[in-house]
C-alpha cells in the first residue's frame, strides 16, 4: 500500500518527520521544515529591516543549513537584511582548515561577504598549540570561552548588528541537561533564551532552537547542500558528549523529550532571595563579564604564564591580552555586484571574500 504524505495527499511519503512522525513528501517536508523556521523568527521578532546579520559558519550541516535558509527566507519574506557569513579560525589542523574551504564553497554558492578571524589572529594561540600545552582534558572549556568572544569580535570588525548560529533544539536541550548535572542556576536560567545580548556585545540569536538535528541532518541531504561533516579531533573528551548520548537514548523512547527539557528549561525560575552573579564588562578587554576579568583574559594569562590549569586567583595585570573592544578598528569595504571589496583598508581586519 502506497502512502501518501500527511499533507498534500498526492506526492508519495517520502520522509517520516523525527519532530512530529508525519510522513510527507519531500516538497512538503522542505515547506514545512523552512515554515517553521520562518514562524520562530516573526514570533520572537528577531530581526529588523535593514539590519546587518553575521551568519556564524564553521562548514558544518548546522552553519550551512542556516546559511542557505536564512538566504531563502530573507528573498522570500523580504526581512530586508544584509548578511555576511563569519567564521573562526581556531587551528586545528586536519579539521577547522578543511572545513573553512567549505565555508568558502559556501560564501561562492549564497554569494554572501566572507569574514575569517582567527585564534591566532585575536589571542596569539591556535588550538594546536593549546592542546599540546594543556593536553585533552580540558581543551574544550579554552576553545568555547574564545569562540564565543572570537564571534564578537568578529561581528564589531564587520559593523553587523546581530550574529545567528546554528544551535538546534538538541543542542540547547543538551544545554539544559549539562547545567543541572553541574548545578549552574545563573546559566540554566537564560540557556533557553533564545535571543541573548550584553552590554556592548552583539545581539545573537538561535533560529534553529526548535528544529530537531536530524530534520536539518534530512533537509541538507536531500538538497545536496555542500557541508563537512567531520567531527572535531579535539571533542571526544568533551563533557557535553556524556549529556548528548543519554539524550540521544531518551529520544528514542520519547521523541519529544529534546522540546519537552526545552520547555521545561524556559519555564525556570529562581526565588528572588537567591543572588545571581551581576553582569558586568572585564575591566581588560571591554567583554562581558561577572568578575573583573573575563574567563578569556584568565584563561589567557594562565596560558602566558605556562599554567594552563590555573585558572583563579590573581594574575599579572601587565600582560598583554586580547585587544580592547573599543580599540577594534572597522574596516568597511565597499562591495560591487561580485562582493568584491571595490576599497579594502590596509589593516588585518579586511573582509576575507574566501
Amino acid at each position: 500500500m502506497v502512502r501518501h504524505c500527511v499533507i498534500c495527499n498526492k506526492e508519495r511519503a517520502a520522509v517520516k518527520r523525527p519532530k512530529t512522525g508525519q510522513k510527507v513528501c519531500r516538497e512538503c517536508f522542505y515547506y514545512v521544515f523552512e515554515t517553521e523556521i520562518h514562524n520562530t523568527i516573526i514570533d520572537n521578532k528577531l530581526f529588523k529591516k535593514n539590519d546587518k546579520v553575521a551568519i556564524a559558519a564553521s562548514g558544518g550541516k548546522d552553519s550551512t543549513v542556516l546559511a542557505h535558509v536564512m538566504k531563502l527566507l530573507n528573498e522570500r519574506y523580504q526581512y530586508g537584511l544584509e548578511m555576511f557569513l563569519l567564521s573562526i579560525d581556531e587551528g586545528i589542523t586536519g579539521y577547522r582548515d578543511d572545513s573553512l574551504e567549505t565555508v568558502k564553497r559556501n560564501q561562492q554558492q549564497y554569494e554572501l561577504p566572507l569574514k575569517i578571524v582567527s585564534y591566532s589572529e585575536l589571542y596569539g594561540w591556535s588550538m594546536d598549540q593549546i592542546v599540546k600545552e594543556v593536553g585533552l582534558k580540558n581543551n574544550c572549556t579554552f576553545c568555547g570561552v574564545f569562540r564565543r568572544q572570537a564571534l564578537d569580535r568578529g561581528a564589531v570588525m564587520l559593523d553587523v548588528d546581530h550574529i545567528v548560529t546554528g544551535h538546534n533544539a538538541d543542542d540547547i536541550a543538551e544545554t539544559v541537561l549539562m547545567n543541572i548535572l553541574r548545578g549552574d542556576i545563573a546559566r540554566l536560567q537564560r540557556c533557553t533564551e533564545i535571543c541573548t545580548t550584553g552590554d556592548g556585545c552583539v545581539r545573537r540569536s538561535k533560529p534553529f532552537k526548535y528544529t530537531y538535528e536530524k530534520e536539518i541532518v534530512m533537509y541538507a541531504y536531500f538538497k545536496k547542500l555542500d557541508y563537512f561533516s567531520t567531527e572535531c579531533i579535539y571533542s571526544p573528551n568533551a563533557y557535553r558528549g556524556h549529556a548528548r548520548t543519554f539524550l540521544k537514548d531518551l529520544e528514542v523512547i520519547r521523541p519529544s523529550a529534546i522540546i519537552d527539557i526545552i520547555h521545561s528549561g524556559e519555564a525556570f525560575e529562581v526565588k528572588k532571595e537567591v543572588k545571581l552573579p551581576t553582569q558586568g564588562v572585564c575591566k581588560r578587554c571591554g567583554y562581558m563579564s561577572s568578575n573583573e576579568l573575563c574567563k578569556a583574559c584568565v584563561l589567557l594569562e594562565g596560558l602566558n604564564r605556562g599554567l594552563p590549569k590555573k585558572v583563579h586567583g590573581d594574575m599579572p595585570r601587565d600582560t598583554a591580552i586580547i585587544p580592547h573592544f573599543n580599540r577594534i578598528q572597522v574596516s568597511k569595504g565597499n562591495y560591487d555586484d561580485s562582493n568584491k571589496p571595490i576599497e579594502e583598508s590596509k589593516s588585518n581586519n579586511k573582509i576575507d571574500q574566501g
